[in-house]
């Protein structure tokens, strides 16, 4: 049924845009179009929608056509019913929610075997409607009731009657779209949640949740974080949850949506509001908001887990450069990779790092020969069991042997789900998992992108309470977050994985193995235009996909990230400024055609100052123009590079070296709401609290820091006992 404000002028009014850029949007997607495409190459149709604003215009325009779809449903089972009045009618079209909509149905919804549907059965149907419509011609209500006695309907007598009429009004009441709005309002308003231990749980889950053990607060006031972890302890039997509410506020507010203190009948229709609050209304309102506080909980702990995710998938690259990988162990030793430049493995060998001294010195020794060897400058320990260890032997070895050597702490998160995957497997059939997940802790060094896209997002150790949001919705999320990334970084045409491919807009997984399998079977791409060639890519994918794959081949342009589509305009372009195109970038040509462009920079930065005129001359938009002369300025770009570089170390912090204000540098793991973890070089991560962040209150801790981020942080508590550091970004104050 159509609403009376069109969906995209609503969403326009929500999200404070134009309608015409909400209209060019929609036309976009309803065409087939991705949300990375969109945001790259349509910034003239769309007034320069950022990805942000065109995915929540995407999400409100699939709520908003869910939501006249359910409209039309209950409008068609009402005329089925023939219960569909004007009133009605006007009603669902003006609903703006999926709860609005159900609260109108609520009444006409088939019901299974109720106490008021039986007292409907013996005919007391009637006799409630007067009540409840304030019939003033009824009279007295123990004589009205009189003509309903019937043993037939096993009415004995007038209080059965009344029974029966109480227990109508009763469901009625609980069904009043109004009674329930102002309950709601009041439960939100009033609402308490409170949890205590249950006994039969054991010490160690007790322990886990002794926070929640006797906890109470405003329900709507309860943080994200806090809320799924009651929940959780919940399910684990551990905690026992009820809410409370002001009751006899809920009474008062349903009385004056009734107008109560107006009917002949207040007393009779009070019982009946007293009844339906306690035994169907508030039980109702109460799962209802519970699940509308516990969806919202796991939409922010989703946002957390999206913004983590992009800020690790977006750490930059390490420069070209040989990398020895170390996977720590203690019993079966530490498994050693050497990866070349480009990530291909050169050397795998065992060090055992335990035992007596002539072992550890044996396991030294084969480190500094294969990074001698092998011409390495970086290593990169994980961080999983022994990396204490681990780092200590090569700190050592540094200091005494390696000058030059530097080395970092890798997060291996995931990497054992990795190691035993079919991407994988397929990747190193030859190889053990063992092996496979020290390779991978390298390439996350070498190119964190295109490794950890072989990873499931929910794997990677960034999330908060994760396994506590179903599934399904954070598999979506995560992946658009993954698909962001990849877009906005490009990829490598004959070089990249199909993991990483399949994120590439238009692309899927079958498509990504077509192009890996073309690539063997027939050698690397010469042009974006061979695309084509692959069995299942037409215009329409080709087009979605083609602007965000680079090629070094026989266009120029393909090495940049200018659409195909955009060609004709940029080489008249360059024709106009005088910039000679290249005639091809392939076989070493494409460096010295990046030579000649930054020759010619001056020339394309004024082009900049007279995109009016140009556009006009070349025939394109002014944004697309911008763009195509960003993109020849910076013809390879990785927007990667421009972010901080991760923090390399040449010696180890030891927790015995700490005291309260103490300064560290440090890289930023990953942000919660309470805070963020901090990896400053000890075995543990540390936590900066919410409350050590600034001076000034902090509502998100995401405003501040971000996953990746390189942060000077002062010590500011220590717990020897749990070995736990508390740390502060606001510098300490000298001491007079």
């Amino acid at each position: 049924m159509p609403s009376p404000v069109p969906l995209t002028h609503r969403i326009a009014q929500d999200l404070q845009l134009r309608p015409a850029q909400v209209e060019a949007a929609v036309r976009l997607f309803d065409e087939g179009n991705t949300i990375p495409f969109i945001t790259r190459y349509r910034k003239e149709a769309t007034g320069n929608l950022d990805e942000e604003k065109l995915r929540l215009i995407h999400e409100e325009l699939t709520a908003g056509r869910q939501l006249e779809e359910r409209a039309t449903a209950i409008t068609r089972l009402l005329q089925q019913q023939e219960q569909l009045t004007p009133e009605l009618a006007a009603a669902i079209t003006s609903a703006t929610s999926l709860k609005q909509l159900e609260d109108l149905y609520l009444p006409y919804r088939p019901k299974r075997k109720t106490r008021a549907t039986i007292a409907k059965q013996r005919g007391l149907e009637p006799f409630a409607t007067r009540v409840f419509r304030d019939d003033q011609t009824l009279g007295d209500l123990k004589a009205a009731a009189a003509p309903y006695i019937s043993t037939e309907n096993e009415l004995a007598g007038v209080d059965d009657v009344l029974a029966g009429v109480q227990d109508i009004l009763v469901e009625w009441i609980s069904e009043s779209s109004a009674v329930r709005e102002a309950c709601r309002q009041v439960l939100r308003q009033t609402g308490r949640l409170q949890s205590t231990g249950i006994d039969k749980a054991t010490p160690q889950a007790q322990a886990e949740y002794r926070d929640y053990l006797d906890f109470a607060d405003l329900l709507m006031k309860v943080p994200p974080h806090r809320l799924l972890a009651l929940n959780r302890g919940e399910r684990q039997d551990v905690l026992r949850i009820k809410v409370t509410w002001d009751k006899h506020r809920a009474q008062f507010v349903t009385e004056r949506t009734l107008n109560v203190d107006s009917r002949r009948y207040a007393d009779f229709v009070r019982l009946a509001i007293t009844e339906s609050l306690e035994r169907l209304l508030l039980p109702s309102l109460e799962r209802e908001l519970r699940k509308d506080v516990t969806l919202k909980a796991e939409r922010h702990a989703i946002d957390v887990f999206a913004r983590n995710l992009r800020n690790l998938l977006l750490q930059p690259p390490l420069s070209p450069q040989r990398v020895l990988a170390i996977d720590p162990g203690l019993r079966t030793g530490c498994k050693l990779a050497v990866l070349s430049e480009t990530g291909d493995v050169l050397t795998l060998d065992v060090a055992y790092i335990t035992g007596n001294a002539e072992r550890q010195l044996e396991a030294r020794n084969k480190i500094v020969q294969l990074i001698r060897e092998n011409e390495v400058k970086t290593v990169a320990i994980g961080n999983g069991t022994a990396c204490r260890e681990t780092e200590e032997l090569v700190a050592g070895a540094i200091r005494d042997e390696l000058p030059d050597v530097r080395y970092i702490i890798v997060n291996e998160a995931g990497a054992s789900i990795y190691s035993a995957s079919t991407i994988a497997r397929e990747e190193f059939p030859e190889l053990d998992a063992t092996a496979r997940g020290t390779i991978s802790i390298a390439r996350r060094l070498l190119d964190p992108l295109s490794e950890l896209v072989k990873i499931e997002p929910q794997h990677l150790g960034v999330g908060m309470y994760q396994h506590d949001i179903p599934p399904k919705q954070l598999k979506s999320a995560l992946d658009g977050v993954v698909e962001s990334c990849v877009n906005y970084v490009g990829v490598d045409l004959n070089t990249a994985s199909s993991s990483l491919l399949k994120y590439v807009s238009g692309l899927n997984h079958l498509l990504a193995k077509r192009i890996v399998d073309r690539r063997k079977t027939s050698g690397p791409f010469r042009s974006r235009a061979e695309l084509l060639e692959v069995q299942g890519i037409g215009p329409t994918i080709f087009t979605q996909a083609a602007g965000f794959l680079k090629v070094a081949g026989t266009e120029p342009l393909d090495g940049t990230w200018i659409h195909p589509e955009s060609y004709v305009a940029t080489k008249t372009l360059l024709q106009k400024l005088e910039v000679p195109l290249a005639e091809s970038t392939g076989e070493g040509q494409a460096s010295r055609w990046q030579t000649v462009l930054s020759q010619h920079a001056d020339r394309l930065k004024r082009a900049a100052t007279d995109v009016p005129q140009l556009t006009r001359e070349v025939g394109v938009g002014e944004q697309t123009l911008r763009d195509i002369l960003e993109s020849l300025l910076r013809p390879g770009r990785d927007p990667r590079l421009d972010l901080p570089k991760p923090a390399f170390r040449q010696d180890i912090l030891r927790f015995e070296d700490l005291a309260p204000g103490l300064e560290l540098e440090g890289t930023i793991l990953n942000v919660v709401d309470f805070g963020a973890f901090v990896d400053v070089g000890l075995k543990d991560s540390a936590l900066i609290h919410v409350s050590k962040m600034s001076s000034q209150y902090v509502r998100n801790p995401h405003e501040l820091v971000s996953v990746g981020d390189r942060v000077t942080v002062w010590v500011a508590d220590i717990d020897k006992e749990r070995r736990r550091v508390g740390l502060s970004l606001i510098r300490p104050q000298p001491s007079l």
